[in-house]
């Protein structure tokens, strides 16, 4: 038996077909703990195969504990069903039982990661949308002072709050210092969860550690990195990282055509951000020399109008030294003639 459900907020729908590939149920399962587990518990071992979504994490979990091979697939890769002009749940949930019976390769099967690892993951995305609600926020006030003709101090935006109400004008102060004071209170919070995930480092992935020697990669990267990926052990070679996250061109080859394309943006957005930002500053004037940064400069002289794609590049380098870090435990040797 293989069974699909394609996951919805309050009801899923289900499908189950056989060896054969004869249909030979179909319905509505609660999305809750106690209605999978209803439906689940003390079925003969099973594939069940569930899209990939926000409640695939703990479903997939769940249905796993009762016995049974789950296989979550990637929505990304289903054109049969994402491009289908007949598409509804039903059908969703019969297309992907199918698929699961006759290959689950056809599926590109994803893996999510461990629950401490989702948990952890979620408070650097919490943080994230502080940091977002700031910026929003302080480009607010910019915005409505320069509208009175006046231009707040540039600053850290740790520090606007301080800079910001030493320079409002007397007409603006009653409609823009509670939003300052709004952004001295999330900048506090940012202050207590970066406090956090220190903790969370130490505690729970010292092996973030490894991973944060290479300048320009800090304890968010340095974290994010790690839960993202969860197990090192999951790609054979370093190399495969890049693809992974996205940092590799796409490919759209046709008989003799092979049009150069942009990367494909697969995987964490924000990881590949994080990424893109340790290569910008391993660029800069700042960062210390090192093999990175010397291969980044001749490819720039090289390819001076190509800047953009010598620090995707730089990323995708900077992604494989992280994983073959966290694998090996070395310690990190910015140029390859430092003694070891």
């Amino acid at each position: 038996m293989t069974y699909a459900l394609d996951l919805g907020d309050r009801f899923s729908q289900l499908a189950a077909v056989a060896a054969d590939g004869s249909l030979l149920e179909e319905g509505n399962v609660p999305s809750s703990l106690e209605g999978l587990t209803a439906r689940f518990a003390g079925l003969p071992a099973a594939r069940v195969v569930i899209e990939a979504g926000s409640q695939s994490p703990w479903m997939s979990r769940l249905i796993a504990s009762l016995g049974h091979e789950v296989i979550v697939a990637n929505p990304r890769r289903l054109k049969l069903i994402t491009a289908s002009s007949r598409k509804s749940d039903r059908v969703d949930a019969i297309a992907l039982a199918r698929l699961g019976r006759a290959d689950p390769n056809l599926l590109a099967p994803i893996r999510h990661r461990p629950l401490e690892a989702q948990a952890a993951l979620a408070v650097v995305r919490s943080r994230l949308s502080l940091v977002r609600t700031r910026t929003s926020l302080i480009n607010h006030c910019r915005g409505a002072a320069k509208s009175f003709g006046v231009r707040l101090p540039a600053c850290d935006a740790r520090y606007f709050h301080r800079k910001a109400a030493l320079g409002l004008p007397p007409d603006l102060r009653p409609a823009l210092q509670p939003i300052i004071e709004t952004i001295a209170g999330v900048s506090q919070r940012i202050a207590e969860m970066d406090r956090e995930l220190e903790q969370i480092i130490d505690s729970r992935f010292p092996h973030a550690r490894l991973v944060q020697q290479v300048p320009g990669v800090g304890p968010i990267t340095a974290l994010t990195f790690v839960l993202t990926i969860a197990d090192s052990a999951r790609f054979r070679r370093s190399r495969h990282v890049g693809p992974y996250l996205g940092l590799v061109p796409r490919r759209h080859q046709s008989g003799g055509h092979d049009p150069k394309l942009s990367i494909s943006k697969e995987g964490d957005s924000y990881l590949r951000s994080l990424l893109v930002e340790a290569a910008h500053f391993t660029l800069s004037h700042r960062a210390p020399d090192s093999d990175l940064r010397r291969w980044a400069k001749a490819q720039l002289e090289r390819r001076p109008t190509e800047h953009n794609t010598v620090v995707i590049a730089l990323a995708r380098r900077l992604a494989v030294l992280l994983h073959a870090l966290w694998t090996s435990g070395e310690v990190y040797r910015p140029l390859s003639t430092d003694p070891v």
